[in-house]
């Protein structure tokens, strides 16, 4: 599953149980979209409380509902701008001078951290003189420095549109996508502006540190779980393990109550190897398997281990190795002895 997708899918989900927690959501639909909810996460490979997970997927800070009002302002723009094939004509020497001093403006703003006034100073300086590329770039800086990342994307893909070769703008553009968890488009950034300025050890630096944080192809096949080192196995999975149509922890007491069968005949103690953790991890693997599930659903298994559970005799250890699959089970775990 690619991580756009994902990264979507989580940013919906966190917009939908922010609109229950807000009360934007009825009473009477909280439950219905919680199922939904569910369902979305499960349908996409999301899992919101996976913390791993939610850090290589969250956009932070910026969200969706700020990235869908970027959307509607970028559209209203081009909407209500008219149509024109020819470049913009460029601004009298007069009208730089007044772009530059809203510029200058804006440099203070952001000196003293007034963002707002800072990219309300910049956006004067466009209307005047819409084909300089450092008023974009400024005010990426300044959507940045607020935390809104995706404003700062747009402004700074304006900037390389006006200027291609305006080597400031790949690293604002950089900046703003590895904040917000896309590694790859960002290393992309970086590695245009080497290209454009080879000596720049910013976009060294953050040409390294995207490459550091994309994931390998590998990354989302975790592949089988590592065996559980002795010991470390949970008390509740050992219960787990015990419970259903007769579970392990029948067989456990069945083995149990034969008393030493240790080196009868070669045979392994079945018992002690119950409460080994080792033992616990092969039967978690049978599990996933189907081998329990096929063990358990044995006659001759449910008829033995029903009758002890009705107070009947333990089941003699002739008995317990006539039956083909309890005998391979038993080799098996005996380790060859």
């Amino acid at each position: 599953m690619a991580d756009k997708k994902q990264q979507l899918v989580l940013s919906i989900i966190d917009f939908l149980n922010q609109s229950i927690d807000d009360g934007t959501v009825k009473q009477d639909d909280k439950e219905g979209l919680e199922v939904a909810i569910q369902c979305i996460g499960e349908a996409f490979g999301v899992d919101p409380s996976d913390d791993k997970q939610r850090q290589r997927l969250d956009i932070k800070p910026a969200k969706l509902q700020t990235i869908f009002d970027v959307f509607l302002k970028t559209r209203d723009k081009v909407v209500s701008s008219p149509a024109s094939t020819s470049a913009p004509s460029a601004p009298s020497a007069e009208t730089k001078a007044k772009a530059e001093k809203h510029k200058q403006t804006g440099n203070t703003h952001m000196t003293v951290k007034k963002y707002d006034e800072a990219i309300d100073a910049y956006t004067k300086a466009i209307a005047l003189d819409s084909v300089n590329p450092v008023y974009y770039s400024n005010r990426a800086a300044a959507y940045a420095s607020k935390g809104d990342h995706a404003s700062a994307i747009l402004d700074s893909e304006k900037a390389i549109e006006v200027d291609p070769k305006f080597v400031k703008a790949y690293s604002r553009l950089g900046h703003a996508q590895y904040t917000l968890g896309d590694y790859k488009a960002a290393a992309a950034a970086f590695k245009k502006g080497i290209e454009l300025d080879p000596t720049n050890a910013n976009l060294k630096s953050g040409l390294q540190n995207a490459t550091d944080r994309i994931p390998s192809e590998d990354d989302d096949d975790d592949g089988p779980p590592p065996l559980v080192p002795e010991g470390d196995i949970p008390s509740d999975t050992r219960a787990g393990l015990g419970a259903g149509a007769g579970g392990l922890g029948g067989m456990a007491n069945m083995f149990g109550n034969m008393g030493g069968m240790g080196g009868a005949g070669g045979m392994p103690d079945l018992a002690g190897l119950m409460n080994n953790p080792m033992m616990m991890q092969m039967a978690q693997q049978m599990m996933a398997n189907g081998g329990m599930e096929r063990l358990m659903s044995n006659p001759n298994v449910a008829n033995m281990m029903n009758r002890m559970q009705s107070g009947g005799a333990t089941p003699s250890m002739e008995e317990l190795m006539a039956d083909p699959e309890l005998r391979n089970l038993a080799s098996q775990f005996g380790g060859g002895r």
